[in-house]
């Protein structure tokens, strides 16, 4: 008989340092947001452990005391074996500089309390510490050490939840390129040490070492990927070509900032939506209006976060090439969210990356969560926003028509009559335009539209012809 209880989610950790130009709103924002991040990832993070810092200690992130907090946490000892603390030491008798830590003045002294739920010690221990910063080799490797648990830096808390998301295959290439690219560098020597293979005709010369050889296996998968990811970005290449003369309009935004639900209530499609990071990984295009002639349409992309892997932009830039391409941005953020400004800069800096700069329309998203006072200011501040909750039908509507007259006119409501023997018409407008009323009588039919005015004139030449 198998066990339906829920399988117990790995305990976390966060270690963060606040640096000297970061401040306090921001870090916190930071830390959060890496919450929320190991929440999607799946593990469950019952502490963390924060420090102001000139900058980073450079052999193990966090100063001793904090280190030995840290280690309080997983079980782990907080000191790292065969550590040299970096200053001035001796080496065979001879005093020799040593990479500076920025202990001292804006080191230890100027720590602050570790936070969080629990006390660090017994069954509440974690297994996965991490860290809220990029970790070289070196620092992850002594963190390993001094706590004894796993430890990730934020690129690869990112990593993995890419991994998990990924649905397609181009997106699972992306993500695998990104994956090695990150672990290229990060590899180092098993137990059995500098052993080479040795090359050349009879077994002679030096051969390369277990390292160099995993290092080369790695670039010579990652450029079969590459390869295999070209083919496919080939295809969508020529799918764009196909839309021919189609208005594409690319929602962007940060992660989670409502992006999906959005294009799934102005589109009626059945786009995936869920309240996690980074749910949409793959570029979905659905029709806005196929009434205007080319017709709209709309395209999903993945969300932006911020210090957003390099590797990853890159990676994904065949997907981004959706928002570097189209004739409109719909930059969604979510107005709930004290730390909304910083994901607007944090998004328009990757879309300059990818070299997107069509005209771009601001949604100030979830304002149903807000209070009056709150829309009032985010009136004011941004005049030229449309502030709503995709929740809202009638937000959407105002939103849609919006879109449409940003490419076709603004939509009039029109009365046109279709004689009996122009009939055939009728089918026209009821493609091309929203039928309001529709009345019969002996000369024909009386049909109210509304449209934008460019496709009512057009109406209006047909039946004149």
């Amino acid at each position: 008989m198998t066990s339906t209880e829920p399988k117990e989610r790995p305990r976390a950790v966060i270690a963060a340092v606040q640096l000297p130009d970061v401040d306090d709103a921001s870090f916190a924002s930071s830390i959060a947001e890496l919450r929320r991040l190991a929440t999607t990832l799946g593990l469950e993070v019952i502490g963390q452990v924060t420090q102001r810092r000139g900058k980073l200690a450079s052999g193990k992130v966090l100063g001793d005391g904090k280190l030995v907090e840290l280690a309080s946490w997983t079980g782990g000892t907080g000191v790292v074996e065969g550590y040299v603390k970096p200053g001035r030491r001796k080496a065979d008798g001879v005093e020799v500089e040593v990479e500076e830590d920025g202990e001292g003045e804006e080191g230890e002294g100027d720590e602050e309390s570790g936070t969080g739920t629990g006390t660090g010690t017994g069954e509440r221990r974690a297994s996965v510490v991490l860290v809220d910063h990029d970790l070289s080799p070196t620092q992850a490797r002594n963190l390993e050490k001094a706590t004894g648990a796993e430890v990730h830096d934020r690129t690869q808390v990112i990593l993995g939840i890419f991994h998990r998301h990924a649905r397609t295959r181009e997106a699972r290439l992306q993500v695998e390129i990104a994956r090695l690219g990150y672990e290229a560098p990060r590899l180092r020597e098993t137990g059995g040490g500098g052993d080479r293979v040795r090359g050349g005709v009879g077994g002679k010369g030096a051969g390369e070492s277990a390292l160099e050889l995993d290092r080369r296996r790695i670039r010579d998968r990652i450029a079969e990927l590459r390869r295999e990811l070209a083919a496919i970005e080939s295809g969508g290449k020529i799918r764009r070509q196909r839309r021919g003369d189609a208005r594409t309009i690319a929602v962007v935004g940060y992660t989670n900032a409502g992006k999906s639900s959005l294009m799934r209530a102005l589109t009626g499609s059945d786009v995936y939506v869920a309240d996690k990071l980074f749910a949409t990984l793959d570029t979905t295009v659905r029709v806005l209006d196929a009434h205007v002639k080319p017709p709209i349409l709309l395209s999903d992309t993945v969300g932006f976060i911020k210090k957003l892997p390099h590797d990853l932009v890159a990676s994904f830039r065949s997907t981004l090439e959706e928002a570097a391409e189209a004739d409109l941005l719909l930059q969604v953020v979510d107005a709930s969210d004290a730390a909304f400004r910083d994901h607007m800069a944090v998004t328009r800096s990757v879309l300059g990356e990818v070299g997107a700069d069509a005209p771009m329309l601001l949604v100030l998203n979830k304002a149903d969560r807000l209070d009056p006072a709150a829309r009032a200011e985010l009136s004011l501040a941004f005049p030229d926003a449309v502030i709503m909750s995709a929740k809202d039908t009638a937000d959407v509507a105002v939103l849609r028509e919006r879109l449409v007259e940003q490419f076709a006119g603004k939509s009039v409501t029109a009365d046109l009559n279709v004689p009996w023997a122009r009939h055939k018409l009728i089918h026209e407008l009821h493609t091309r335009c929203r039928v309001v009323d529709e009345q019969h009588d002996e000369h024909g039919t009386r049909v109210t539209v509304r449209a934008p005015q460019s496709v009512v004139d057009e109406l209006r030449a047909l039946l004149d012809a």
